[in-house]
């Protein structure tokens, strides 16, 4: 049941508004209006259909108060029907009512006029085939709202999809979606503008240029491009245990995969796997080519619990979470520890961020990008 067992995908919101603590049968009442198949749901003229689900899976359509609401979360689903009729199919129908009508004519070819004919007759009985639903396809997409600090789950990095959930969202709740990346998280921290670094090169003041940056500077995502470079310095040259804001620690290993692209588009990107990516030599050179981590594989160790995750460094979106079992707990009670283990993950990410941040904009960043340009020009 989505982000209730197995391994955990995620992008985050923040919602708009205040929370809507306590969740009770008012906000089921809104997801039922706006239940997949209700009237007014989508714009079925692209053959989309988009709607919420109860969650279990992909034909649940039911809601309660048991099932969906978790102490102060909310689980549901959102769902997305795709009716289209398969092209090969189209394509048999469309020679068979063509080749009908060759036969009526003496020369045995059809004419235009017939040839367009046949194309509307094929779309016409694909069509009346499709109203049944045996081409529709379904997708499933785990939900969670967490209440406590009014964030959104989505269970998918796919953008087309996230896009069709912001809409679904504020149809149902009249509340916005506002995408946490690392660029929205670096303009909380920073009222000021920070171009992107120029690890490569003489000229310490240079500018780095950021091919998939945005252009808008109050949302730097390349930040997180910058945060995994810090953090790859810092665990090879530095320590594996970093100190956080709130005194606890986090041991961090890069681990299992590891993304790197040319910022300037040019040279194209490197995916290596291995236990242990980083300390590869061609990961070494690509860092020294001017490429930039964009995704990479995390072990976090903080209060003695394990995470084993892939995150993207410019949406901060999390893939293939092993969220820790909780001995013991069972049910109910094993989806509410489930859901606190992944608040406790959020808060490490976050807090391992932050003292990039708090590092990026203090008075000894200067000689911090100087240790990581030293290191990035050794032999």
């Amino acid at each position: 049941m989505g982000f209730l067992n197995g391994r955990v995908t995620f992008t985050r919101y923040r919602v708009g508004g205040e929370s809507p603590l306590p969740f009770g049968e008012e906000l089921l009442e809104q997801v039922e209006a706006h239940a997949i198949g209700k009237h007014g749901m989508g714009d079925a003229a692209d053959g989309i259909t988009v709607g919420w689900a109860g969650g279990n899976h992909v034909l649940d359509l039911t809601f309660g108060v048991e099932k969906n609401l978790l102490t102060d979360a909310l689980h549901l689903a959102m769902r997305i029907d795709t009716d289209k009729i398969p092209g090969d199919l189209l394509r048999a129908y469309t020679r068979i009512e063509t080749d009908a009508r060759a036969h009526l004519n003496p020369s045995g070819f059809a004419n235009k006029a017939q040839k367009q004919e046949a194309k509307e007759a094929a779309r016409v009985r694909a069509e009346a085939e499709a109203a049944d639903g045996r081409f529709r396809r379904r997708k499933h997409i785990p939900i969670l709202w967490d209440g406590q600090s009014n964030v959104l789950y989505a269970g998918t990095n796919s953008a087309s999809v996230l896009d069709r959930l912001q809409g679904l969202f504020r149809e149902t709740f009249d509340r916005n979606l506002e995408p946490i990346t690392s660029g929205s998280l670096a303009a909380e921290r920073n009222d000021s503008y920070f171009a992107p670094i120029a690890y490569i090169g003489n000229d310490p003041d240079a500018v780095g240029q950021v091919a998939w940056a945005e252009s808008d500077p109050t949302r730097p995502d390349y930040w997180g491009n910058e945060f995994l470079m810090w953090l790859w310095h810092t665990l090879q040259n530095d320590s594996d245990t970093i100190t956080l804001s709130d005194d606890s620690e986090v041991t961090v290993m890069l681990a299992k995969t590891l993304t790197l692209d040319c910022p300037r588009g040019m040279t194209g990107s490197d995916s290596l796997k291995d236990e242990g990516p980083a300390k590869l030599p061609e990961a070494f050179r690509a860092l020294q080519s001017g490429k930039l981590p964009r995704k990479t594989g995390l072990i976090l160790v903080r209060h003695g619990i394990q995470y084993d995750l892939t995150l993207q460094a410019e949406t901060l979106a999390v893939s293939g979470l092993a969220l820790p079992k909780v001995e013991g707990a069972v049910g109910t009670d094993a989806q509410i520890a489930r859901i606190e283990s992944l608040r406790h993950l959020v808060e490490t990410l976050d807090l391992l961020y932050d003292a990039y941040g708090r590092r990026r904009t203090g008075p000894d960043w200067a000689g911090n990008l100087g240790r990581i340009r030293q290191w990035l020009t050794a032999a």
